[in-house]
């Protein structure tokens, strides 16, 4: 890992990850590549046991609001995510034998949130970018973001689960 990098886990932060595709390629453009990976998610946090806070799911990027897991760290956590999306979209888009060396970019970004102004500025921030960039009107109308949880519009393709649950943590108001 470069010596600029450094990731700080173990404090019961919330992290705030943004990856992208490789070369920002729109592998994610097609819903059914969205919806996979949605539900690769959900299974992960059921054998990582991890909270997923917010998300958004990009053409060719993904944000994600989680809690550190229970078993292994948010890169370890990442890694595996990333490689069962890749292993099965790879497959489903032809990409196998050829096309680009890889399905993502190798590096994450991961910003610690530890109050609750910084995880509604974060949910803000993941909420909007559909709109921003001109996919949709309004965030209500992009299915593979958590919005509609919040807005209290129904359901969402993966739950959304509480920041700290029990009240405990250290999310400050």
């Amino acid at each position: 890992m470069p010596k600029d990098l450094e990731r700080i886990y173990g404090l019961g932060h919330l992290h705030f990850v943004t990856f992208s595709c490789y070369r920002r390629q729109p592998f994610l453009s097609a819903a059914p590549a969205r919806d996979a990976f949605v539900r690769v998610l959900g299974e992960l946090r059921g054998k990582y046991e991890f909270r997923v806070i917010g998300y958004v799911v990009m053409p060719e990027h993904v944000h994600l609001l989680i809690s550190e897991p229970a078993h292994g760290t948010p890169s370890t956590l990442l890694q595996m995510l990333k490689q069962r999306v890749s292993l099965e979209l790879r497959a489903k888009l032809g990409l196998r034998d050829s096309g680009p060396p890889q399905f993502w970019h190798r590096r994450f970004y991961d910003f610690n949130v530890w109050t609750q102004k910084k995880m509604a500025e974060k949910l803000d921030y993941m909420h909007m970018n559909p709109v921003k960039r001109g996919l949709v009107a309004h965030p209500k109308d992009w299915t593979w973001s958590s919005f509609n949880f919040y807005a209290g519009r129904g359901d969402v393709p993966i739950g959304i689960d509480c920041a700290y649950p029990d009240g405990a943590g250290n999310l400050e108001s």
